[in-house]
């Protein structure tokens, strides 16, 4: 029996052209053992839709192809269905097939699902809608509101509206419970690590793991503007945790007090919650083709 397996992509993901991907699945993809379907999401959540589709006709496997907002919709309805996913890399970050060492090229990453190797993975929540790589608040949850509403995809967009808004903005404060031991604190960011990394090798907490049953609590003080560039290597070389700047708690039952409501992110896609935030995790949940 052949695996039935489906491809939901996002045209538009990363600013990249994907007219080139059913050509390339054709191409690469082992179709002695797969059954191939391809189909194209066409709005902000449609590839949530369509990953729930794809379970009600009985697919085996759903792969998504995007980023890693396009990864969160259709592995939301993938966790705990007991199905596979898999990942074809086409985002402007990639944290989380980055994390996982999926291929960043089309071919390479189409060929690895050849391979049929799993893992499991942990699920993240924040009041019960989930993230699988990083969700946060704070100036990296504003920034993802700017950029969703930018219609220039891509790093070098996700950058220039970084800059832009890093002078700008102010620390909120908090109030964070983390597995009993509570803090009151100031943030410039408060990043809940599932993952290491929130794409393009930028880590924010280099030992957290996807598969370790807890959430990395990332605490970003308010730091003067002249930091800015050395918390940005910090990232790149994986050393944030040596700034006087920044504490990383790990965790698995947090809960998040704040003053008023606002953005929060979820992989990357903004989204309104209130001032009570409970984070939660779901240990080993996903089933990935890595």
């Amino acid at each position: 029996m052949k695996n039935k397996i489906i491809f939901i992509v996002n045209p538009i993901s990363g600013g990249l052209n994907k007219a080139s991907i059913p050509n390339l699945i054709d191409k690469y993809l082992n179709h002695k053992i797969f059954d191939a379907e391809i189909i194209f999401s066409e709005y902000v959540g449609h590839a949530r839709k369509l990953a729930e589709e794809s379970l009600k006709k009985q697919f085996d496997i759903v792969v998504a192809v995007g980023g890693d907002g396009t990864i969160n919709e259709v592995a939301s309805i993938m966790e705990s269905s007991g199905k596979l996913m898999g990942i074809i890399p086409c985002g402007s970050g990639n944290g989380l097939a980055r994390t996982l060492k999926i291929p960043l090229k089309n071919i390479e990453a189409i060929k690895r699902l050849n391979s049929l190797k799993v893992i499991q993975i942990d699920t993240g929540t924040l009041n019960g809608k989930k993230f699988f790589n990083m969700a946060g608040m704070g100036f990296d949850a504003h920034i993802s509101s700017l950029f969703a509403e930018n219609k220039k995809r891509g790093f070098g967009g996700y950058i220039k509206t970084t800059l832009n808004e890093v002078s700008k903005y102010k620390a909120d404060g908090y109030q964070i419970k983390v597995d009993g031991e509570s803090l009151n604190q100031d943030c410039f960011m408060l990043s809940i690590a599932n993952s290491s990394q929130y794409g393009n090798n930028a880590h924010i907490s280099a030992t957290a793991s996807v598969q370790d049953g807890l959430l990395d609590v990332c605490l970003i003080n308010p730091f003067p503007l002249y930091i800015f560039p050395s918390l940005g290597y910090r990232m790149f070389s994986k050393s944030t945790e040596r700034s006087k700047y920044v504490r990383i708690i790990k965790g698995k039952d947090i809960l998040i007090k704040r003053s008023k409501e606002g953005p929060v992110h979820l992989d990357g896609e903004p989204q309104q919650m209130g001032t009570e935030i409970v984070v939660g995790i779901k240990h080993l949940s996903l089933n990935l083709i890595v």
